[in-house]
């Protein structure tokens, strides 16, 4: 009963993680329409910066300047890549295919292709729910809440949210008001990496630090956006929330690879159940 509350735990911090980088995958693709393959790898290049950027500065300096360091990445990557291409789908997702490949090339350069840990920057154990539980997770857990919340606050309380959501709603009618659609994609396309960017950074103290970890993280946050329903964001923090929670309990009682693919029947069935996603009908 320990394991499986200590993994039960274990999934709902994971899944808030998961959520908070989902939601980066969420907004670009219901805005700009784009399968962003290399969404993993920004996870990934987070995980990377927070660990060489906490080894000479600290870790609540890398907190900071990492998600502003995926910001400014996401503006370069817009407009030189994404931008010229926009117009195709599939021509983005090859682009972004691409990319993908050479982040994690030049990653595996700079540090090699052995993993690392980051050690955790707050130490000690609580006793929660009858089991010594790590703390660090637990903060992880609260600022990944907290990010959330703030990005659902920026969208429903600041002009620039209120510009995105007109554009994800009806572009042609927001471009007649006169909103700067071509900002705000490139603001929604450096936001959605920021916030990769700064799951990574909450993660890297978690998971290893390699080459390979948006490899992994990827397929999760796909699912999520999928059976959240295509374009709403709501509905991706929910499902990545359960999905993780499920792996942790399934995971009790049976290896990883069972989990993963407990996963992938959900998704199958809510697929054909329900085509547009459990939420689909507050997608807009």
């Amino acid at each position: 009963m320990d394991i499986v509350i200590a993994l039960t735990i274990n999934g709902l911090i994971w899944g808030l993680i998961v959520a908070l980088i989902a939601l980066g995958l969420s907004i670009i693709f219901g805005l700009l329409d784009i399968i962003n393959v290399a969404h993993g790898d920004f996870f990934m290049v987070g995980t990377v910066l927070g660990l060489v950027i906490a080894g000479t500065t600290g870790f609540w300096i890398a907190l900071v300047l990492v998600p502003l360091l995926g910001f400014a990445l996401g503006l370069v990557i817009e407009r030189l890549v994404i931008r010229p291409a926009i117009s195709s789908a599939s021509l983005t997702i090859v682009i972004t295919f691409g990319l993908s490949m050479i982040l994690q090339e030049a990653v595996r350069m700079t540090l090699g292709p052995q993993p690392r840990r980051m050690p955790a920057p707050v130490e000690g154990t609580i006793h929660l729910f009858g089991i010594d539980y790590d703390v660090y997770r637990l903060f992880a857990a609260l600022f990944a809440a907290l990010a959330i919340a703030g990005f659902f606050a920026f969208l429903s309380r600041t002009t620039l949210g209120t510009w995105i959501r007109a554009v994800r709603h009806d572009r042609e009618t927001a471009t007649a008001l006169g909103i700067p659609v071509t900002l705000v994609c490139a603001f929604t396309f450096a936001l959605g990496t920021a916030l990769a960017l700064l799951g990574g950074v909450i993660a890297a103290p978690i998971t290893t630090v390699d080459f390979r970890t948006g490899i992994d993280i990827l397929p999760v946050c796909f699912m999520a956006v999928v059976i959240g329903g295509l374009g709403n964001l709501k509905g991706t923090v929910a499902a990545a929330v359960l999905l993780a929670v499920m792996e942790g309990v399934v995971s009790a009682f049976a290896d990883p690879t069972m989990a993963r693919i407990s996963s992938l029947v959900v998704m199958s069935v809510v697929l054909l159940a329900r085509p547009h996603g459990l939420f689909a009908g507050a997608t807009r």
